[in-house]
């Protein structure tokens, strides 16, 4: 087992990177009869994205698919950051690590599937879901009491929140 995070750790963050489905959705992509696309996004999830910018924290989606819908959410979450069609979570997450100076040490790095694993191990807080890949489980500093798609986001956004509140 792993040992747990130091508070010092969360609260260092300036960057919450995650990706989208299996993390913001529960995995599942509703394709109608015309061919358009939906997904159910967490409003628990979208209030803790949020409260997250009123803090100074930034967020980024990082998605190995493009979508309208992803597209459509983060523009209404006015997410600063938002990557689509990356399979290279690592490399498109060190460019933008890159892009706004920052640190891997001032980055916590949500995913929950083979691909998300290299950026979960390089940032400073890796963390998956409980129903992730098992490689992914493996790889996590952190795994969420909630589910994706149902919380879990929030749940990381509240760690941030609490731990920036004790170290200012």
């Amino acid at each position: 087992m792993k040992s747990p995070i130091e508070q010092s750790v969360w609260a260092n963050i300036k960057l919450f990177a995650m990706d989208v489905d299996g993390i913001l959705t529960d995995g599942t992509i509703r394709i109608s009869s015309d061919g358009k696309e939906s997904k159910v996004f967490s409003i628990l999830d979208g209030l803790g994205l949020v409260r997250l910018k009123q803090e100074g924290i930034q967020t980024a989606w990082i998605s190995g698919r493009a979508s309208e819908v992803t597209t459509f959410r983060a523009k209404e979450l006015k997410i600063p950051h938002l990557i689509q069609g990356r399979i290279d979570k690592l490399q498109a997450l060190g460019e933008l690590a890159s892009d706004l100076n920052l640190s891997q040490h001032e980055i916590c790095y949500m995913g929950d599937d083979d691909i998300d694993i290299d950026a979960i191990r390089w940032a400073a807080v890796g963390i998956t879901v409980p129903d992730a890949m098992p490689a992914t489980l493996e790889a996590a500093d952190y795994v969420t009491i909630r589910a994706a798609g149902k919380g879990a986001v929030r749940e990381i956004c509240e760690h941030l929140l609490k731990h920036r509140a004790t170290n200012p």
